[in-house]
């Protein structure tokens, strides 16, 4: 009777997750017909800042994903590398990019060391210092800050900046494709996203009274006088979830801002390996819950029941079922965990919809489920205690 409950309330919140997906998908979906005439762009100046700490597997191939997007001239258009005082060859490769490229676009900085000491101001922490340094030195009317890991696609920039433009926009946010290879992608990165479209789409972020916001990092574009008017990433210097700072005070200043799927401007993979997965999720998924405990114990709940609890019971009722025999409570309870199950593959048809990523191995939904949960206890350790807190090695600060 226990399991049959569980299954239930496993399937009810399935449902209400598919719908909250479905609605996530439908809203954040840019369906407005954009002109690819461009010439309305000749006044704006954008500036690109692509903070880089140990991204010498990646920052070649952004550079030149970027560069290779759009034809707008050094005039208008350039792109800020900034080095966070690297340990590998990530500066190295980015001046040879520049010696071979010969684009007066792309333009390089090597890092300071980061001022935290008890005399400054500010404790910074993740790439906010990188990121403040690169906005020193730019020319543009916008500034858009990439990740090492995002490619753009062609006419990406043109297309962003017509949309900000068209709907006078503050800030933009978008979320890339996402792109999985190894088998731990496959297993947590479906999730993951599923989980932030539903909290993007929530009603407390599109409700302007309310408080709650939350952005993605490795896309947001700003209005140079609204970076500037919030304080930029010095306001947000010791957040290691800075996009999540950022967006709070964006919306904390009634500006106008547009957060939409962007599979068709740019692609992501964010993490190559289940030890770079692991300390990325557990870098930030508690701070970038505002270090809420209840909201972190909630997913992993969510996860377990969503995910797991379909497969468990399904084991439970077949062995009971042989061995035992079959019983009218054991057949309706087995209904319903192929009818949970089913809906789990139903969320990776939508995931696929809005940022496609196919459905594979979605029958291992009860790992990826299982590990979230994991992720969310240990974020909310790491960060409380400091113990492993890190990034690439470098330890973060645990200013609260």
């Amino acid at each position: 009777m226990i399991l049959l409950v569980l299954l239930c309330f496993s399937l009810i919140t399935l449902i209400v997750y598919f719908i909250l997906l479905r609605d996530a998908v439908l809203d954040m979906s840019y369906n407005r017909k954009l002109s690819d005439d461009f010439h309305e762009l000749q006044d704006i100046k954008l500036s690109i800042i692509i903070p880089a700490y140990n991204e010498a597997n990646n920052i070649e191939d952004c550079v030149i994903s970027i560069l290779d997007s759009t034809d707008l001239s050094s005039k208008q258009f350039e792109v800020w590398v900034v080095d966070d005082e690297s340990s590998d060859n990530t500066l190295m490769l980015l001046e040879n990019l520049q010696q071979t490229r010969k684009d007066a676009r792309l333009k390089i900085l090597a890092g300071k060391t980061r001022p935290n000491t008890q005399e400054n101001k500010h404790l910074w922490a993740g790439k906010n210092w990188a990121c403040h340094q690169g906005t020193q030195r730019t020319f543009g009317d916008f500034l858009l800050f990439i990740d090492a890991d995002v490619r753009l696609k062609p006419r990406a920039i043109e297309t962003v900046l017509t949309l900000v433009k068209l709907e006078n926009l503050d800030f933009f946010n978008c979320i890339p494709e996402v792109v999985c290879q190894s088998l731990v992608e496959w297993l947590v990165q479906p999730l993951m996203f599923i989980n932030l479209l539903v909290s993007l789409n929530s009603k407390n972020v599109k409700n302007p009274q309310a408080k709650t916001s939350y952005a993605f990092g490795p896309f947001m574009l700003f209005r140079r006088s609204v970076y500037k008017e919030i304080g930029g990433h010095e306001a947000v210097a010791s957040q290691v979830a800075e996009d999540v700072g950022l967006a709070k005070l964006v919306k904390s200043k009634g500006l106008k801002s547009k957060c939409i799927l962007g599979s068709h401007l740019a692609s992501l993979r964010m993490y190559t390996s289940w030890t770079t997965l692991w300390e990325g999720w557990t870098k930030v998924l508690y701070v970038g819950s505002q270090r809420n405990w209840g909201l972190m114990f909630l997913l992993a709940l969510v996860m377990l029941n969503i995910y797991l609890a379909p497969w468990v019971g399904l084991l439970i009722l077949l062995s009971k079922g042989f061995i035992w025999g079959w019983e009218v409570q054991s057949l309706f309870g087995l209904f319903i965990a192929f009818i949970a199950i089913i809906l789990q593959y139903q969320l990776r048809k939508q995931i696929f919809k809005g940022l496609y990523v196919a459905p594979k191995y979605w029958w291992l939904h009860w790992l990826g489920g299982t590990l979230i949960a994991v992720m969310a206890i240990v974020s909310a350790i790491k960060a409380e205690t400091g113990w492993g807190w890190t990034w690439r090695g470098r330890k973060l600060l645990n200013a609260k």
